[in-house]
């Protein structure tokens, strides 16, 4: 704008002195003025036209650490030469898109792909794809706006742990829960008169030879493989700093043995304490998958219910032969006794704790190294009252011979698990 503004002076300026002395030279600089900003405006105007462009994105969703590739294709189908042309990509992804400055001869097609890391996990958008045109002197500018926005979701990363299993509720007697799954089981129940929408796999052909109609098959969840997610957010007992923190660690630790247990054709609940309370009625299967990652992808450390309240909302939720498993970095020993109570009604028990004092000095270590300063140490006292909390903690734990598991920044959870 201020190099328009510019122009137009030096041009009033130039017209009045040129009128004014009748000099040759300055008629010939108008004249020249006059056809570069000629030649600069129909340029402009011509450098958009008859031109096709596109975008595709592969997948709409991937996990943190995985690539999204988008494919673009621009097209001139005009025998007039596009000298210059930017695209790009407005988005909300963490580094944003790359954007390109590129030419079509007469005819000509450009196509190219880009792999862009996804960094961290939420839900995204990329806006409409915006091309850009101009002359060579900077005088004009055109730009459109092409094809839809769309939004992608990052889900949380999701570590193997091949050798790990989760253990199953001992139980002495169970019963069949009141609703059936629409999952196929080992457990059939029941049949029932054939409905429409229901698979030919399930058709009970005995059944359907002694009553003279098609019948179908009914099963049950099998109990003692059923597993209840709680994962602890709450914003007072949340410490370190982006992919090194207690957040997302405690939600890594939460898809991968989501993903573990769906992959074995587990059922899967979860209960997340996150700015509001959210749980998933236990199921199985890649729709079940699906849901939990939407929702880990999500969700933030910022609630405000203490982990016991959420224990005693959840265990309504829960039957005999589940195995609930905590996930927290909450050192109050008040939440040890609501998950011990599980067991008396038939319901396995793990905690798995996020070390918050291990990500508090990985996260100070990472400022002093950044800084190149020494590390800044807590208070005297403050490092005492976090000891007997921990200290605290693990007598708890162990006084109700809770299997636990202690997650530490820089580990891989397979290994933690497996120990």
């Amino acid at each position: 704008m201020l190099r328009r503004l510019q122009f137009i002076v030096i041009a009033a300026v130039l017209l009045v002195a040129a009128f004014s002395t009748g000099l040759p030279f300055l008629f010939y600089l108008v004249y020249l003025a006059i056809l570069v900003v000629g030649g600069s405006y129909v340029v402009t105007r011509l450098g958009l036209s008859d031109l096709e462009a596109g975008y595709a994105v592969r997948q709409l969703h991937g996990h943190v650490g995985e690539r999204l590739k988008i494919t673009y294709t621009l097209r001139n189908t005009s025998r007039i030469p596009k000298p210059w042309l930017e695209v790009h990509n407005p988005t909300s992804l963490p580094g944003g898109l790359p954007g390109r400055a590129i030419n079509l001869g007469p005819r000509g097609e450009r196509s190219w792909l880009i792999r862009a890391p996804l960094a961290r996990r939420g839900h995204f958008r990329i806006e409409p794809l915006q091309i850009q045109t101009g002359d060579p002197f900077g005088f004009f500018e055109a730009s459109a706006s092409v094809g839809q926005g769309v939004s992608v979701v990052v889900y949380p990363r999701v570590e193997p742990i091949p050798q790990w299993r989760i253990p199953a509720a001992s139980l002495e007697g169970s019963h069949s829960a009141p609703e059936r799954t629409l999952q196929t089981t080992p457990l059939a129940t029941t049949v029932r008169p054939w409905a429409p929408g229901d698979s030919m796999n399930r058709i009970h052909w005995k059944s359907t030879a002694r009553f003279g109609e098609i019948q179908v098959k009914e099963f049950d969840l099998e109990t003692t493989a059923d597993a209840w997610i709680v994962l602890d957010l709450q914003r007072e007992v949340q410490t370190g700093r982006g992919d090194e923190s207690t957040v997302e660690a405690a939600i890594r630790a939460a898809a991968s043995i989501a993903d573990k247990a769906i992959s074995e054709n587990r059922s899967v609940g979860m209960t997340v304490n996150a700015h509001r309370l959210a749980m998933l009625p236990a199921d199985r299967g890649a729709r079940q998958h699906l849901k939990i990652m939407q929702l880990l992808a999500a969700v933030d450390g910022d609630s405000t219910t203490p982990l016991d309240e959420v224990l005693v909302a959840t265990v309504s939720r829960l039957r005999r032969g589940m195995t609930a498993i905590v996930i927290t970095p909450s050192l109050a020993s008040s939440w040890v006794r609501p998950l011990s109570t599980f067991r008396s009604r038939g319901i396995g028990c793990v905690a798995i704790t996020v070390d918050a004092d291990a990500y508090d000095r990985h996260a100070r270590e990472q400022d002093a190294r950044a800084s190149g300063r020494p590390p800044l140490e807590p208070d005297g006292a403050i490092r005492e009252q976090r000891a007997k909390r921990v200290r605290a903690l693990r007598h708890a734990l162990a006084e109700y011979e809770l299997r636990t598991y202690v997650v530490v920044p820089e580990r891989p959870l397979g290994e933690i698990l497996v120990r």
